[in-house]
């Protein structure tokens, strides 16, 4: 049976759970296929390597942060064939996240509104489960962890947690990731003022430098941004990761934009909206922060890939590298392979 039957067939079932019961089923069973050698159905891309950030990525098709925060599935979701598995994000210390419900789907819109709130283990837990995983034990592909903030840290004193973090997973990344743009931790887009976002760089880029001394390896540090940000918003953060050299951006994150989702059900629940939704409003930003950064920093495009197409359209926009998230949800494993395959033709 192929992945894309099997998924046509469990998706109905799926569908008829609520989205963080499902989601909480879907990620230990694939794990456990993975374990007993029964992810065979999953027909992986051909080689595609694609060099960014100054790391080859075996094909341009990556899995986005949010989907597995604690590290603890990288080996079933690694039997997809991503070119690279982002997980987290994850903070310095453990967080119970938001009151459930806090996932629901908008079908109609292919949509999907979470208010997780950065909920994970803590970031001890969260590379014990790097360690453990093959993934990472046999160097199979590239991992980036992508780092947050703790709820109840204030937001003037988010850089500690950053730092804590960066220092915890520096080791263990392909590359790290800096998630300033969740919309579900109180006052966290703060950090994308222009001040803000100058000294907490500033800072990182600092850790950085003695980090790849310390352990003599360099990890790139790329930023991933919100797509509810004006074009002065665009400007500023451009010229931020260009004057501190930060090596990538992630563009983007979900949105708080009900316009395509109100007149459906949990339309209007809060959250950040993520899917089909947010495909145009992340593609205004990755065009135009190209126009800002040229090829001087890659940008790896996210938001609202559901097909081939949608992924080619986010390469055509300036992204070099795309990544998935509620794609899988609405089309299933098959996606990865149907966005590799039109990006290589």
């Amino acid at each position: 049976m192929s992945d894309k039957l099997l998924y046509t067939l469990a998706r109905p079932l799926l569908f008829t759970l609520p989205a963080e019961t499902a989601h909480n089923l879907t990620l230990p069973a694939l794990r456990r296929a993975a374990q007993r050698g029964m992810t065979g159905m999953f027909k992986k891309p051909a080689a595609d390597p694609r060099t960014v950030m100054g790391i080859t990525f075996p094909n341009p098709v990556g899995l986005a942060a949010g989907l597995d925060k604690d590290g603890a599935y990288i080996d079933g979701l690694a039997a997809l064939g991503f070119g690279s598995i982002e997980i987290g994000t994850v903070t310095p210390r453990a967080q119970a996240g938001n009151p459930k419900p806090r996932m629901f789907r908008v079908p109609a819109a292919q949509g999907i509104i979470n208010r997780m709130g950065f909920n994970n283990g803590g970031v001890d837990a969260f590379v014990a489960n790097v360690q453990a995983s093959r993934f990472y034990q046999e160097q199979q592909g590239v991992l980036g962890l992508n780092i947050g903030k703790n709820a109840d840290t204030p937001i003037e004193r988010a850089a500690d947690d950053y730092l804590a973090c960066l220092r915890k997973v520096y080791p263990y990344a392909s590359y790290v990731t800096v998630n300033i743009s969740s919309p579900n931790t109180k006052n966290l887009r703060q950090l994308q003022g222009a001040s803000e976002l100058d000294a907490l760089l500033s800072q990182l880029k600092l850790e950085q430098t003695r980090l790849a001394d310390q352990h003599g390896r360099y990890v790139p540090l790329a930023l991933k941004i919100a797509p509810d940000i004006d074009a002065e918003q665009i400007q500023n953060i451009a010229g931020a990761l260009l004057r501190h050299k930060i090596d990538g951006v992630i563009a983007t994150n979900t949105t708080l934009n009900r316009r395509d989702v109100e007149r459906y059900r949990h339309g209007m629940e809060t959250g950040g909206l993520s899917g089909a939704p947010v495909f145009d409003l992340s593609n205004i930003v990755i065009r135009a922060m190209k126009k800002e950064l040229g090829d001087a920093i890659p940008i790896i495009g996210v938001g609202g890939i559901l097909s081939g197409r949608d992924a080619k359209e986010k390469m055509a926009a300036g992204a070099q590298l795309v990544q998935l998230y509620s794609g899988l949800i609405y089309r299933g494993p098959a996606l990865v392979r149907e966005c590799a395959d039109a990006l290589r033709a």
